[in-house]
């Protein structure tokens, strides 16, 4: 039986691609790293972080020509995620659209998240 392809754990939008190149650019090495971590009162929250090197367990995925890491602890909470980067009068930020989220609080730093069904 052959088995199925892998869907993409994340996705990048062209303006979050181009983003992500500008920060490593400035970096000169290393990777970014995304992942979810407890927090805040709907439960998670979104983390993005500057690594010279991805942890053993973590996944690498390329997109749109950039590299970024995902912590192996976050993937079932990321999968099928897409990453954007807006730009506003008031604020320049990364937003996730992800479709394990289920909830979040008002003031939008804070998520509920939902574990992606392996299968």
């Amino acid at each position: 039986m052959a088995r199925r392809p892998r869907p993409q754990l994340v996705t990048l939008t062209d303006a979050a691609a181009e983003r992500v190149e500008e920060i490593m650019a400035e970096k000169g090495a290393g990777y970014l790293r995304v992942g979810v971590k407890n927090g805040g009162c709907a439960g998670m929250e979104y983390v993005m972080d500057y690594v010279e090197a991805p942890a053993d367990l973590d996944e690498i995925v390329e997109d749109k020509g950039v590299k970024i890491v995902v912590d192996a602890k976050a993937v079932l909470f990321l999968l099928g995620c897409t990453v954007d980067y807006e730009t506003t009068m008031l604020h320049e930020k990364f937003v996730f659209g992800n479709p394990n989220q289920t909830d979040a609080c008002g003031c939008g730093e804070s998520v509920t998240i939902t574990p992606a069904v392996a299968g």
